[in-house]
C-alpha cells in the first residue's frame, strides 16, 4: 500500500505518542443523570464499561495498575482538584500532590476526610485505596513516615500512590 507524504506524517505521528497518549484520547460515554441521582455502587460491569474508557474500566473496576512515568498525572504541576474518574467525586487537591519519584501521581493526604477508603490487600502486604462513592480502585496508600527509599517525607508520612486513568483532573478556576 502506497502513502502520501501527510499520511507518513501522521502515522509517524501517532507512533510517536506512545500508548499513554492514545489511551488520553479515549472518550467515556457521557453520564445519562446527574451524578447525584446514580447509586454508584450498583452499578452493573456492562453499565462501568459505556461510562468508562478501556484504561478506566482496567483500572477502577479490575484494579489494574498503570506504567510508571507513562501516565497523564505523575508529572502535573498545575493547581486544581483531582477527582474519579468514574463518579467524579474529589479525591485529591493539587496542593497535597508532592513527586515522590515513582512515576505515579502521590498525594500526602485526600481531599477530604471520608473521600477515599483504606482497605488491606489479601496478601496483607498493601493497603488499596478506594473511591469512597464507587468504589473504584485508585491506586495504594504507603507509610512513608521515615523518608524510605529515597522518597520525600511528607507532613503526614503518607504516600497515596495513585493511578492517573482512574482521575480526572480539574484545573482551578483564575480569579
Amino acid at each position: 500500500m502506497k502513502m502520501t507524504r501527510n499520511a507518513m506524517v501522521i502515522f509517524g505521528a501517532a507512533l510517536a505518542l506512545g500508548s499513554a497518549a492514545l489511551a488520553q484520547q479515549e472518550k467515556p460515554a457521557a453520564p445519562t443523570q446527574p451524578a447525584k441521582e446514580i447509586d454508584w455502587k450498583k452499578l452493573s460491569n456492562s453499565e462501568w464499561r459505556k461510562r468508562l474508557t478501556p484504561t478506566q474500566y482496567s483500572i477502577l473496576r479490575q484494579a489494574a495498575t498503570e506504567y510508571a512515568f507513562r501516565n497523564e498525572y505523575h508529572d502535573n504541576h498545575k493547581v486544581g482538584t483531582y477527582q474519579c474518574a468514574g463518579c467524579a467525586l474529589e479525591l485529591f487537591k493539587s496542593e497535597a500532590k508532592f513527586d515522590s519519584g515513582t512515576g505515579w501521581p502521590s498525594f500526602y493526604q485526600p481531599f477530604k476526610k471520608g473521600a477515599v477508603l483504606e482497605k488491606r490487600d489479601p496478601d496483607g502486604a498493601r493497603v488499596e485505596v478506594l473511591c469512597s462513592r464507587c468504589l473504584g480502585h485508585l491506586g495504594h496508600l504507603f507509610d512513608d513516615a521515615n523518608g524510605s527509599f529515597g522518597i520525600p517525607k511528607t507532613p503526614t508520612g503518607l504516600r497515596y500512590c495513585m493511578n492517573s486513568g482512574a482521575m480526572k483532573f480539574i484545573p482551578a478556576k483564575k480569579p
